[in-house]
């Protein structure tokens, strides 16, 4: 049995899949930059069975596999991320990050090394298998525009029948694999305001226009969307991450620079945020007399899980009977944004999560800089893709 098969060579390779692992860790490398990365990855297939490689996918290094089973059936895409953060290191790992600054503090280390290892897995076996498979290694997932775009403007999709993803988690208790169907996790948006006033003393405020007290205003106002405009049982959020508003303490700003992030989790609530911000951000000019400089961009979309892909998902884990996972749960939306939700704007699928909670039960979040994940996490992620690769290749024909 197909399953079986895999399962067994997997067993054969988890100690690699953690080396590959940490040698990634190691080396870490920013979203759009990601050279060295991927010349690892094209290097990692040459000698594996696989029908094809395509590096450069998109145009920012993208690496795209096709794996042809022996019988005809559909089309089925497994994607991994590969970039990393711009954050220092602190995890005190004895393979933490040699590039100074930057840091795989959201596990996508681990997302790469085990698909590198299920890619070459399912070449070898690939006369059992129907249908085709295309393993996407993709960049630039923490960046807008993203690395996804790129790739379907490419046409990483065309012909693909169901697409399907795992994010670690180190949040989540290792042993359990969760999923969730329709929307899953927020969308985002990203804006910036620049309030122009005008510059004085501050012994004299009358003589000028203080940017502070109106993006101050501006802060405020905000909280009232999320109070008084969305919907209670909808989820949206707002946050200022940047308030450029130093200076010395007798001087009156003359301008000040905001920067907010929004996430929602359907597209009419996103619509509302964005009008609603617009619409403090354009009366600043009426209250306070000063100008306002206003961008609002959207970026990733809510991530929709489509319900049948969902419980193929669910059926192929429980049946499975995988020895490492104790429970495959469904699990509340996740407020984290990610770029994979493209793809499933394109065609049916799923993303689902593999709990990564470190032995000590000490779980830093994604984009810290102490993040880790139990290594345990990546044969469960690997055997999780080969049952789901397995329900849909495992001689069904189109």
């Amino acid at each position: 049995m197909l399953l079986n098969e895999l399962m067994k060579k997997l067993d054969d390779k988890k100690e690699r899949i953690i080396e590959i692992r940490r040698y990634l860790h190691e080396h870490p490398e920013l979203s759009f930059q990601e050279e060295q990365t991927a010349k690892y990855i094209a290097d990692f297939y040459k000698g594996v069975p696989v029908d094809s490689v395509e590096t450069n996918f998109g145009g920012d290094r993208g690496i795209v596999v096709t794996i042809k089973g022996s019988k005809p059936g559909k089309t089925i895409a497994i994607r991994a991320d590969f970039d990393a953060l711009p954050i220092k290191e602190e995890s005190g790992l004895p393979f933490a990050s040699k590039n100074e600054g930057v840091m795989h503090a959201c596990g996508h280390d681990g997302h790469t090394a085990y698909m590198l290892v299920l890619a070459e897995t399912l070449a070898e076996a690939k006369e059992q298998l129907s249908g085709t498979i295309r393993v996407i290694h993709q960049p630039a997932e923490e960046a807008p525009p993203g690395g996804a775009i790129g790739m379907i403007k490419a046409g990483v999709l065309e012909g693909v029948d169901a697409i399907f993803g795992i994010h670690v988690m180190s949040t989540m208790k290792t042993g359990n694999i969760y999923y969730r169907s329709g929307n899953t996790q927020t969308g985002r948006s990203y804006f910036k305001l620049v309030v122009q006033g005008k510059g004085g003393h501050g012994s004299s405020p009358h003589m000028a226009n203080d940017a502070i007290v109106a993006a101050s205003s501006f802060v405020m106002n905000l909280q009232t969307i999320i109070s008084r405009r969305i919907n209670p049982f909808d989820t949206a959020s707002i946050t200022i991450g940047n308030f450029d508003g130093k200076g010395t303490f007798n001087v009156i700003k003359d301008a000040v620079t905001l920067e907010g992030d929004v996430r929602t989790m359907s597209s009419e609530t996103r619509d509302t945020v964005e009008s609603n911000v617009r619409a403090f951000a354009e009366g600043l000019e009426k209250s306070y007399g000063v100008k306002s400089i206003f961008e609002y961009k959207n970026d990733y979309p809510v991530l929709y899980n489509d319900p049948e892909a969902t419980e193929l998902v669910h059926q192929a884990l429980e049946q499975a009977s995988i020895p490492e996972v104790e429970a495959v749960l469904e699990t509340p939306p996740q407020p984290p944004s990610e770029d994979f939700a493209y793809y499933l704007e394109k065609v049916p699928g799923c993303f689902f999560y593999v709990g990564a909670m470190p032995e000590s039960g000490e779980a830093y979040p994604h984009h810290h800089p102490k993040f880790d994940i139990n290594e345990k996490s990546l044969i469960i992620c690997a055997k999780a893709m080969a049952a789901v690769v397995a329900s849909y290749c495992d001689g069904s024909e189109a």
